[in-house]
């Protein structure tokens, strides 16, 4: 009479899923195509920083051109730029996607096999990508956008405008000698020089609030995801 085996059957392996060659394949072909437009992306972004600084340049020369020449092409180009901020946010707000893609499959994908770790499939980071292709969305809110920029960017621009902008009042046709003389400069028309001067501060200090605000917003969302591939 045979003795039954009295061990309990061991549990069945689970081999780890691996990427076979085919896929490996495929995602090389992915990344270079989120690699480009990346870059093509980028490159919408550099047009309109190019646009913002050439339309300041063009406002200084006018404004600049002579002792009598007017100040009010600094103010109109800060209108101008503020618009330019606008649109570079929302185009921003497209490349970060591909930004974020292209930099999820680089740290996981990619750097582990440099290392000679391999392939690590369990560090969540597929799961991630996928789901960002089946349920494409953007990675920043518009405001958190326009505050990268404009803390990268366009913060220099609204510095030199508003700096050439005071210059200007204070230095031509003469130097300044009292308010009076300010208030008299800055008028445009019937709007007394008092509430534009009082209105270009409120318009740059608006500026550096958002630029602040959005920075601890930046911060915050950093220590909430706590992960390497969070997409953000």
């Amino acid at each position: 009479m045979a003795l039954r085996d009295t061990q309990e059957p061991a549990p069945p392996t689970t081999q780890k899923p691996e990427f076979s060659a085919a896929e490996i394949g495929a995602l090389a072909h992915l990344y270079r195509g989120e690699v480009y437009r990346s870059t093509a992306w980028r490159t919408r972004l550099d047009s309109t920083t190019n646009w913002a600084v050439v339309t300041t340049g063009i406002a200084l020369s006018a404004t600049f051109s002579s002792a009598e020449a007017s100040p009010l092409p600094m103010v109109l180009v800060g209108l101008i730029v503020s618009v330019f901020l606008l649109f570079e946010a929302r185009r921003y707000r497209y490349f970060n996607v591909w930004r974020a893609r292209t930099r999820l499959l680089e740290t996981d994908f990619y750097a582990p096999m440099i290392r000679g770790e391999g392939i690590r499939l369990s560090a969540g980071w597929t799961e991630l990508l996928a789901k960002d292709y089946c349920e494409p969305r953007y990675h920043v809110s518009f405001a958190r956008a326009v505050g990268r920029r404009l803390r990268r960017t366009y913060a220099w621009i609204f510095v030199i405008q508003a700096v050439a902008y005071y210059g200007k009042l204070a230095i031509h046709p003469a130097p300044l000698t009292t308010l009076a003389d300010l208030w008299q400069r800055a008028a445009i028309g019937p709007i007394p020089g008092g509430l534009v001067v009082v209105a270009g501060v409120l318009f740059h200090g608006a500026w550096v609030v958002l630029a602040l605000v959005t920075y601890r917003i930046e911060i915050a969302s950093r220590r909430e995801r706590r992960s390497l591939i969070a997409m953000g």
